[in-house]
């Protein structure tokens, strides 16, 4: 994996490409708009170039040329920028991690998708490498259950730069789960939801479950950055009719509401 560029993240007014993640944009746009309130409230430039899919999805079903074509793109439409910002582990993982083994070693695109890889940013890293503090006020949503995604504890961990910041919001009270019940898995795996519905589902139960008692029913989940964790846990809670809202980091960051 490339270092990632951490200087970049130190520049007065850095030029910030938000990368908003096709998730998000068709689910739940609130995280995109949370990630610029966030950026924008710590003194970053913030544009929203026109993007694609990070190609992850090709990549995990073993499309490497389709992934390869998709992840190209994103060189174009994020050159010229300090850093390029995602409100999720696994696309930034997708960048970071894989495009540059896609692409023929030293050639132009090669060079690019490196020093592409050594400015993206998972949301709440690049906030803290920046010193940002998080834009809410007072929490009055109760106790909240934090969920890692499994992205965000082995592609670009960043818990403890998001644990961090859940911290600095005045009146939440956050609780962990025990470790066996963090580094499980909560079943969407991305296609793996797809090709094994059944089998992820009965992983989401048992996830939610696991988190709930963990932390008393508390009402709110919140995920580690990742739209998929955050879809599949909410779908399970609401099929059980559990009184239960899942939400991503930065919306509680950025002081959105359940």
């Amino acid at each position: 994996m490339p270092a990632v560029d951490v200087s970049i993240a130190h520049t007065d007014t850095p030029r910030v490409a938000l990368f908003a993640t096709c998730v998000a944009n068709a689910l739940r746009p609130t995280v995109a708009k949370a990630a610029m309130r966030l950026l924008q409230g710590a003194g970053c430039t913030v544009a929203v170039p026109e993007q694609s899919c990070c190609g992850q999805p090709a990549f995990n079903a073993g499309f490497e040329e389709e992934a390869r074509r998709i992840g190209v793109a994103l060189l174009a439409a994020f050159s010229g920028f300090d850093a390029v910002v995602a409100p999720s582990a696994s696309c930034a993982g997708m960048i970071r991690n894989h495009l540059p083994r896609l692409v023929a070693l030293g050639s132009q695109e090669w060079r690019e998708a490196e020093m592409l890889a050594a400015r993206t940013f998972e949301l709440c890293d690049f906030l803290q490498r920046i010193g940002a503090s998080p834009s809410a006020g007072e929490w009055r949503g109760g106790p909240v259950v934090w969920h890692d995604s499994c992205a965000s504890l082995r592609e670009v961990p960043m818990t403890d730069a998001a644990l961090a910041l859940l911290r600095q919001v005045p009146g939440l009270e956050l609780l962990l789960p025990e470790e066996e019940v963090r580094q499980t898995c909560c079943g969407f795996g991305g296609l793996f939801a797809v090709k094994q519905p059944e089998l992820s589902a009965e992983m989401g139960r048992r996830k939610l479950a696991a988190l709930l008692a963990a932390a008393d029913d508390a009402p709110v989940v919140v995920t580690g950055p990742d739209m998929g964790c955050l879809a599949h846990l909410q779908a399970v809670a609401d099929a059980a009719r559990l009184p239960v809202r899942v939400m991503h980091v930065a919306e509680i960051l950025a002081g959105m509401t359940p």
